[in-house]
């Protein structure tokens, strides 16, 4: 896997991406965009035995401290609607990534960052992380998604004090809100995230990928999370690794799943 602004290392079965644009504080730009969508959206679909997603940024500062405002300036209305469906398109591909994704947040989540970071399915937070959607100070709003996932989190009336105030939180009242899953000392996002994906990694991967899928319908528009959960229930039902566990269960012995 060759990118312009990705880093990738697989390990264990977990791919750990690190967006490599330190001196931009790891500013989501066109071409790193454009990595995510071909990674979530074909070649970690590709990696056999696949066990989920760590997601960071390289150096000490930033897992990603906004999108790249140098590319925001010439742009008119038909480019603003461009711009923020290709970001809403590629958040969604790791939204409804059918491993887990973990967002290790190692620094500043700003503006796209921090709603790129909530397009994850967790998110580890260093103690020195700061999150927080300060768009309404360049005059515009959040437009991969922030205005959305962040009521899913911390609720309605602490998202629109987040969002018309620009506040910036720190890891400790993130994680109070909901916005983070765990804190831990600076440095150790990543571990904690592999320490979490081996755990996952040991359960039934149909069982995990239908979690996804029915936990994100539950926010889905005209979506049913009810009846979705019914099907399925029954789907996994009729699987391989299902009898396996059921099996290892009443054996008392550790399940073997292979995914079937």
């Amino acid at each position: 896997m060759e990118y312009q602004n990705l880093l990738t290392e697989l390990r264990d079965g977990v791919l750990i991406v690190t967006i490599n644009r330190p001196k931009a504080l790891n500013a989501l730009n066109k071409g790193t965009l454009a990595d995510l969508r071909q990674l979530f959206g074909t070649d970690a679909l590709a990696i056999d035995g696949l066990k989920g997603v760590v997601l960071t940024g390289a150096g000490e500062k930033a897992f990603v401290a906004g999108a790249d405002i140098t590319e925001f300036t010439t742009i008119d209305v038909q480019g603003g609607l461009e711009m923020a469906q290709n970001g809403h398109d590629i958040f969604f591909l790791i939204e409804r990534f059918s491993k887990p994704v973990i967002a290790a947040v190692n620094g500043f989540a700003l503006g796209g960052g921090c709603e790129l970071a909530m397009a994850c399915h967790m998110r580890i937070a260093g103690e020195r992380a700061k999150f927080g959607q300060p768009e309404v100070n360049l005059g515009i709003i959040p437009g991969y998604g922030g205005t959305q996932r962040l009521v899913q989190y911390v609720g309605k009336g602490k998202a629109l004090e987040l969002l018309m105030t620009a506040d910036m939180i720190g890891a400790e009242e993130a994680h109070r809100l909901g916005l983070a899953n765990h804190v831990v000392a600076q440095g150790e996002e990543v571990n904690k995230a592999l320490e979490i994906l081996t755990k996952i990694g040991k359960k039934a991967p149909v069982a995990i990928a239908k979690v996804i899928e029915c936990v994100n319908t539950y926010f889905e528009d005209g979506e049913d999370g009810f009846k979705k959960e019914v099907v399925e229930f029954a789907r996994t039902v009729g699987t391989e690794d299902f009898r396996e566990g059921a099996s290892a269960f009443l054996e008392k012995r550790k399940a073997n799943f292979q995914g079937k």
